[in-house]
């Protein structure tokens, strides 16, 4: 029989689903610190390089997913709402998705500069995955954490509203400042896809949200 008990999701007969989300979240850590590097404003960065770490960990990132998806196809009876797990897991997928096709961007275009908001973006989008690796690293002890996972929900969500300013910000001084036609359209694409990377980490937040809302 189905219970609605969160803790027994993580009972020995489950514990396998904790380590998973765990490594998914700790993969799309590690990518989103890639990323900063590959913005970073010294730009001493070898973009090649740092391009092929990121697809490496975005492909890491597919192994986790599949690997979950395994376990909740041969898991008959789960504890934890197996929707719950499958739209958090599919969430930090697309998230890291999202950060390869950013630095993917960089590689395919090869601006000749970086402008600061997408420096001020890419670390956004840092903080937002630690804040989710946070949350995700208190599932286990919801009830007994649920003030500070709320404040990772409340962080995740005010950095979402940060980088919409910031990119807002960006595109104007774009078309104010850049002459260059190619390399506008060039950084305009970059800059979106920043954009959309953190848009994709809030939607993480939403479904941690949903969790806390059912389960805390």
């Amino acid at each position: 029989m189905k219970t609605n008990s969160f803790l027994s999701f993580f009972a020995p007969k489950d514990i396998k689903f904790l380590p998973m989300l765990s490594e998914a979240s700790n993969v799309l850590v590690h990518s989103a610190e890639l990323l900063t590097q590959l913005f970073d404003p010294k730009g001493n960065a070898d973009r090649v390089e740092l391009c092929k770490l990121i697809k490496a960990e975005e492909v890491k990132g597919d192994k986790v997913t599949g690997r979950v998806f395994k376990a909740l196809n041969e898991t008959f009876i789960t504890p934890f709402d197996r929707e719950d797990i499958y739209e958090l897991t599919e969430e930090i997928d697309d998230s890291i998705d999202a950060i390869n096709r950013a630095a993917h961007k960089v590689l395919l275009y090869d601006p000749h500069h970086l402008p600061e908001c997408t420096v001020l973006l890419s670390e956004i989008v840092r903080k937002a995955t630690v804040e989710v690796q946070s949350a995700v690293s208190e599932l286990s002890r919801l009830k007994k954490t649920d003030h500070q996972f709320r404040e990772h929900c409340i962080e995740i969500k005010r950095l979402e509203e940060k980088a919409d300013v910031v990119y807002e910000e960006g595109i104007i001084n774009l078309f104010k400042n850049e002459t260059d036609t190619v390399e506008l359209i060039k950084l305009k694409e970059i800059i979106q896809e920043l954009e959309k990377s953190a848009n994709k980490i809030n939607n993480i937040g939403k479904v941690l949200k949903t969790i806390l809302v059912k389960y805390a």
